[in-house]
Order: C-alpha cells, then sequence, then structure tokens
C-alpha cells in the first residue's frame, strides 16, 4: 500500500527520525494516492471497454482482477478519508 501511495519504500518501513530536508509532505502523499487510486480506476474501465468490444488480447481474468484492485483501492482511499476525518473532527472538539 505504501508503495501504491508513492511512498518510497525505505520511508515505509524506516522507524528512524529523518532530517527536515528528507521528509515527504503529506499533501504529495495524498495526491499521489488519489492519482494512483484514478489511475487504477481508468485502467479497470478501460480493460472492460475492451473486453466488451472484442478485443481478443483482453481477457475476462484481467478486467476482473483489474476492477477488484481499483475496488479495493477506492475503499482503502474512502477508509483514509474516514480516519482523518474522525481525527480533524477529535482535534476541533478538544477544549483550549
Amino acid at each position: 500500500m505504501a508503495q501504491d501511495a508513492g511512498i518510497p519504500e525505505s520511508k515505509a518501513i524506516s522507524s528512524e527520525i529523518t532530517p527536515a530536508a528528507d521528509t515527504v509532505e503529506f499533501s504529495k502523499i495524498l495526491e499521489n494516492s488519489l492519482q494512483a487510486v484514478n489511475g487504477r480506476s481508468t485502467e479497470a474501465k478501460q480493460l472492460r471497454e475492451s473486453f466488451e468490444a472484442g478485443n481478443p488480447n483482453v481477457e475476462l481474468a484481467d478486467v476482473m482482477i483489474a476492477a477488484q484492485k481499483a475496488r479495493i483501492s477506492f475503499e482503502a482511499l474512502s477508509q483514509v478519508r474516514n480516519k482523518m476525518v474522525a481525527a480533524y473532527k477529535e482535534v476541533m472538539s478538544m477544549p483550549l
């Protein structure tokens, strides 16, 4: 999932503190994740349309796998969004 989100593998696994110059911005991670989910959805749509058009190079199994990958990516993104909204609400309800 970290690779799909655009986080390099070394940063996803590393537990040590990195200098500020070597950090990845949250907005970039979010943008890369959205682009990855959109890319999977677009790929699944293109495969489906090719299969429906009768392209002999596209198999039903490939179409179904691409559709499931797109669905799972979207569900994971939705869960991240839900957690972010819940965290925002919790922070906003904290007394000063």
